[in-house]
């Protein structure tokens, strides 16, 4: 591929900008007679004609069997986007509905993050994403127990990342207020700070010893340890505005819209992906490389919220592969700046890593 680009010339990449850009803004087949009026473009009709059709031999084209026009195929994309698209001026209205996340009073990583995504959805007028991507180790920082009756009690986790799971506990034996006291000791003395992986049998049946006659209470508790933990370790994705993505043709057809929304309430594969791009960069996943499986014509754009090394977030936007980069990669470079000004600030509460849960919507 590094070949290809490279043999590109500086007409081939003209040719191959104007054709991406205009399939952009208008959702056409791109012609050699509409390129006549770039006034960049400065060559024969003929001459158009035959450097598409090179490009569309090196695979950066390709030509829709009812229409003489051609669109840009996905490398055409990835090369507009890696190569030669411009740098995208904000207006004013623009920097300031971004500049007006410094200014909400937000205090948890998780409301900036949908507020982010809102706030791109409303600007580049696709769907916007907000991703708490999987934590690989969950801790839980420290225990306390609320004794309830002598049957129920229970477990309060205040996690890492100072978010707070409770467990209510039901057993068949009768438990009393000191007991479950004596519990919670235990646990804040074995298992704090420890991951799932961390916990091991050794660690559990000195809590039973040390428990004593009432070592028949450690397994619940120790069940749901491992279920919070879980919980937490599961990454989360939000959307807003899924409704734009309605006006563009290439989710009118049920069956694209239905594989793009399986892909936002299914959310792994987003996470995966989440997990293994750049943190540094902008990243450009087109449908075909995954996001949506079959959605050949999707296209998903994220950008890492980075803390002391370690991705807690990221925003993004998914929308048609013809989108209009140039907005969404400023529109998630400025808001991701934004955000990163709010933790180093230390204007949110749980930077860290994130605190799990299910899919929601945002409308």
């Amino acid at each position: 591929m590094a070949n290809k680009q490279n043999n590109l010339s500086e007409r081939k990449k003209l040719i191959l900008k104007a054709i991406v850009e205009a399939h952009i803004a208008e959702g056409e087949p791109v012609g050699s007679k509409s390129l006549m009026a770039n006034q960049q473009i400065v060559c024969s009709s003929a001459t158009i004609r035959n450097e598409m059709a090179e490009l569309e031999e090196m695979g950066y084209l390709v030509q829709p069997h009812t229409s003489a026009g051609r669109v840009p195929s996905e490398l055409g994309y990835r090369f507009y986007v890696d190569s030669l698209i411009e740098h995208y001026a904000m207006t004013a209205h623009e920097i300031k509905e971004i500049g007006s996340l410094l200014k909400a009073k937000m205090h948890e990583l998780d409301e900036v993050l949908l507020a982010a995504s809102r706030v791109a959805s409303n600007l580049t007028n696709y769907t916007g994403i907000a991703i708490k991507p999987r934590a690989s180790a969950a801790r839980i920082n420290k225990f306390e127990i609320i004794y309830i009756k002598p049957t129920e009690f229970i477990v309060v986790m205040v996690a890492a990342t100072n978010d707070v799971k409770t467990k209510s506990i039901r057993t068949e034996n009768e438990i009393t207020a000191d007991v479950t006291a004596q519990l919670a000791h235990v646990l804040n003395d074995n298992i704090a700070g420890l991951t799932s992986h961390e916990i091991n049998l050794p660690i559990i049946m000195n809590m039973e010893n040390e428990m004593g006659v009432h070592a028949s209470f450690v397994g619940p508790v120790i069940k749901a340890v491992y279920e919070t933990l879980s919980e937490l370790d599961d990454g989360e994705v939000r959307w807003s505005g899924i409704d734009q993505l309605l006006q563009y043709p290439e989710f009118e057809d049920r069956d694209t819209l239905k594989h793009v929304l399986g892909a936002l309430e299914g959310q792994d594969e987003i996470l995966d992906l989440v997990s293994a791009g750049d943190r540094e960069d902008v990243n450009v996943v087109f449908g075909a490389g995954g996001m949506a499986g079959p959605v050949n014509n999707s296209a998903m754009v994220y950008k890492h919220i980075v803390k002391d090394g370690k991705t807690i977030g990221a925003i993004g936007i998914i929308g048609p592969r013809r989108m209009d980069y140039a907005k969404v990669l400023a529109t998630l470079e400025s808001l991701s700046g934004n955000i990163a000004d709010m933790l180093q600030e230390n204007k949110l509460l749980n930077g860290g890593e994130h605190n799990g849960g299910n899919q929601k919507t945002d409308g």
